[in-house]
């Protein structure tokens, strides 16, 4: 397996170096979702008031500072980048029907899939026109292109619910379009912002895909080994929805007929009753399958690290590091 050594800082390190802009960025989103129909706004507030890593945007702004570039516009767009993810989550959580949301009520158990669903849209169009006020139409074209690919992946992603035969290719092509892109997109446009050449913006953008890449890999294996206290949701809730990710794609290449069944009666019931979580989580250590997603996303961190090489030396260089350690080493 990989190694990553690199120059980083710690957590709280970055955290201080980060954590005005943030507070901006926060305020920036409390201020930016509140809207004429005042269910929205509640529900805005709510999924602010609902926590999240915020990891978008800091990528955004760790982008742009190590680039050199320090401004307004970074924490315009920071707020832009999380309301897109944010609305995603509200769509996703109607399409799931899920009950909870990092460990909290989920919009749609709270509000209903109707109304949901159109306050999603509305996070949708309110990103763009923050967006639009940057006047600046690569931007918008990029967030365009953005929003398109998170569509095409849960539209993907829902073609295949209750589907075994989900191939590694088309399970990393969905990552690309729901989580990695979304990345790389963050960190492009931080080296925008800086007016950063296109070499520069390319290796960024890189290094996001990378990272999150890697991210969503992790995801993977914690539906499977985190608790669900940490996890904010009900464990084994990706196979019990009906969703076969990587680890699971990699076990049943080599698992028996009879094991590949005890998998198929978790997809068909939509719970664990005649196949407990107990005997899924046997076949994915049984094939190594846990460990072998790891070493994927380990992989992924290692070309993440490599395109920071030529940025200039810079705490927030150190933090782009710092990032990758996290992500593959987080419980939740």
């Amino acid at each position: 397996m990989p190694t990553i050594n690199t120059p980083s800082i710690s957590r709280r390190e970055v955290q201080n170096l980060l954590a005005t802009d943030l507070k901006r960025v926060e305020k920036e989103i409390g201020t930016d979702t509140i809207c004429s129909v005042d269910t929205v706004t509640a529900i805005s507030h709510h999924l602010q008031k609902s926590g999240g890593k915020r990891l978008r945007p800091a990528l955004l702004l760790l982008s742009s500072g190590a680039c050199g570039y320090r401004g307004d516009a970074a924490i315009r767009l920071g707020a832009v980048v999380e309301i897109i993810h944010t609305a995603t989550l509200v769509h996703d959580d109607v399409i799931d029907k899920a009950d909870t949301r990092r460990g909290k009520p989920s919009i749609n158990l709270c509000w209903g899939n109707q109304t949901s669903v159109l306050a999603g849209d509305w996070l949708y169009m309110q990103a763009f026109n923050l967006a639009l006020r940057e006047r600046n139409f690569y931007i918008l074209d990029l967030l365009i292109e953005l929003t398109q690919m998170m569509v095409e992946g849960e539209l993907m992603q829902l073609e295949w619910v209750g589907r075994l035969e989900v191939t590694e290719d088309e399970h990393l092509s969905l990552v690309h379009r729901k989580t990695a892109y979304l990345f790389s997109v963050c960190a492009r446009l931080g080296a925008i912002l800086a007016g950063a050449d296109s070499q520069q913006e390319q290796r960024l953008g890189d290094y996001g895909w990378n990272l999150g890449m890697a991210f969503q890999l992790v995801d993977d294996l914690l539906d499977f080994t985190a608790s669900e206290r940490v996890l904010g949701k009900p464990v084994g809730s990706d196979l019990r929805d009906g969703k076969v990710t990587l680890p699971l794609i990699l076990a049943l290449k080599q698992c028996t007929s009879q094991e590949r069944a005890m998998v198929q009666h978790v997809m068909e019931d939509r719970a664990y009753e005649r196949t407990p979580l107990a005997a899924v989580l046997d076949v994915l250590h049984k094939y190594g399958a846990i460990e072998r997603v790891r070493g994927r996303a380990l992989d992924y961190i290692e070309t993440s690290v490599a395109q920071l090489a030529t940025l200039p030396d810079s705490n927030y260089k150190r933090a782009l590091y710092s990032v990758t350690e996290w992500v593959v080493d987080r419980d939740s």
